[in-house]
């Protein structure tokens, strides 16, 4: 990737993220700002990293040299395709740590909310009637499992790509 596409990159990042909160702080002050602002933001800010990583894992393509006909060179060009076939490529490799990424981060957030919830609800329902403790803690230890499942599921992806 050449100087010129990082600072482009970088720059855009910068704009991605510059732009929807100067619309919000002097743009016209409107009921649904809030939500424009965090879906421009959102949909450039996203867009950006996508290109970024379209562009980092992207590969360079060599010309090969002409090699004589010969079984050993055949035997060798065939070994080294079967070896450059069976290996994951570096785009597949990095969107999977991508993905285990993802998963933990939207796991663990997910059951940082329901856990807010379920747990005001349990401490509410608990100060009224103390009788109700075991059934409460059951359904924050259910919201609990969103982040656990997450955490698993991240390993599996991390133990497919190594």
């Amino acid at each position: 990737m050449s100087m010129l596409v990082k600072i482009t990159l970088v720059i855009t990042l910068i704009l991605s993220i510059l732009i929807p909160f100067g619309y919000f702080l002097l743009g016209e002050k409107r009921k649904n700002r809030y939500l424009i602002t965090i879906g421009t933001n959102a949909f450039f800010f996203f867009g950006t990293m996508v290109l970024a990583a379209i562009l980092m894992f992207g590969g360079n393509v060599d010309a090969a040299t002409e090699l004589p006909n010969t079984p050993e060179t055949l035997d060798a060009t065939n070994a080294a395709v079967n070896t450059i076939a069976s290996a994951p490529s570096d785009l597949s490799v990095g969107m999977g740590y991508l993905a285990a990424a993802l998963v933990t981060g939207l796991s663990c957030i997910g059951g940082g909310i329901a856990v807010a919830a379920a747990a005001s609800s349990a401490l509410g329902a608990i100060s009224e009637n103390s009788s109700i403790l075991g059934k409460s803690l059951i359904f924050v230890g259910l919201a609990e499992g969103v982040a656990l499942y997450g955490l698993i599921i991240s390993f599996m992806i991390l133990g497919k790509l190594g």
